[in-house]
């Protein structure tokens, strides 16, 4: 199967440079890396990485993550979509692994992912160093030791490294682009994989390594996006989705909601003194 490999950046560079140099590495190389540019213009002077690179701009103030997502698929050439978010690097045998599952069966296949603390990545890509200082999200299962392993839980999916056939995509209709901004767009994606009896699975070997920005936790900086993101998700599934960030939000007096409701009403919007407050450290690396 041909394989296209699908990111997303804006001002997002050093991150990018990284992840180009780990497809470099790879095993197996994807056939071509496509690069959707949520930015006005696309990456000058990219490096050479021994595959074909294309790349586009998506426009939007608000980040059109579900839309540039839709973009990227539709300008893929491969049978096999691999979608690794710019802030990832790739192990040496996740693009083998994840064509291999794609081959295997029908579905979508979630990889590893390991968060790496600041200054992990240096100048150059030592695999092994990775692996010594990356850590798993505490919320995410044990993986498969070998082969697949099908997760019953379609919430159990996320954007961050993933790979599912373009025919499958295409099926589905993409992500919702009616979803703008941060939060929300997954979710729906998710909720629709159990009445198209997609399976979703577990993908060994697959490992990819979160490399490290800073998190606020709660997500203040897209508080807007994430209420206007969850009210839509409600109207079309009749419940809530962030469930734990709509929490934070009300504890701080930001958000009228219940849980068991169906109303979301801001109270007011985050101060600068909260928006700074919810700046994490250095030695934080997800929220």
């Amino acid at each position: 199967m041909t394989v296209s490999l699908l990111t997303l950046t804006r001002n997002r560079r050093p991150h990018l440079l990284n992840l180009m140099e780990s497809l470099r590495r790879q095993s197996r190389k994807p056939d071509e890396l496509v690069i959707a540019c949520m930015q006005p213009a696309i990456e000058p002077d990219l490096p050479e990485i021994g595959i074909p690179v294309r790349q586009f701009t998506v426009p939007g103030d608000d980040l059109p993550l579900a839309a540039a997502r839709n973009r990227a698929a539709e300008a893929a050439a491969g049978e096999t979509l691999i979608f690794l978010d710019v802030d990832c690097v790739a192990a040496p045998g996740l693009v083998a692994r994840f064509t291999d599952a794609c081959a295997e069966t029908d579905g979508f296949f979630l990889g590893e992912v390991l968060y790496l603390p600041g200054g992990a990545i240096d100048g150059t890509l030592d695999f092994d160093a990775l692996d010594a200082v990356g850590i798993v999200h505490p919320s995410k299962p044990d993986m498969p030791r070998t082969g697949l392993r099908r997760e019953a839980n379609t919430g159990e999916f996320w954007g961050l490294s993933f790979a599912v056939r373009k025919a499958t995509w295409a099926r589905l209709g993409g992500m919702d682009e009616r979803f703008v901004g941060y939060g929300g767009e997954e979710t729906d994606l998710a909720a629709r994989l159990d009445p198209a009896g997609v399976p979703l699975y577990w993908t060994a070997g697959a490992r990819a390594y979160h490399q490290h920005h800073t998190v606020h936790v709660p997500p203040l900086p897209h508080f807007d996006a994430i209420l206007a993101n969850a009210r839509r998700f409600h109207a079309k599934h009749r419940r809530w989705c962030m469930d734990y960030w709509l929490g934070q939000f009300a504890e701080r007096g930001l958000i009228d909601w219940d849980p068991a409701g169906d109303e979301l009403v801001a109270r007011r919007r985050p101060t600068p003194e909260e928006l700074a407050a919810a700046r994490q450290p250095d030695s934080v690396r997800f929220s």
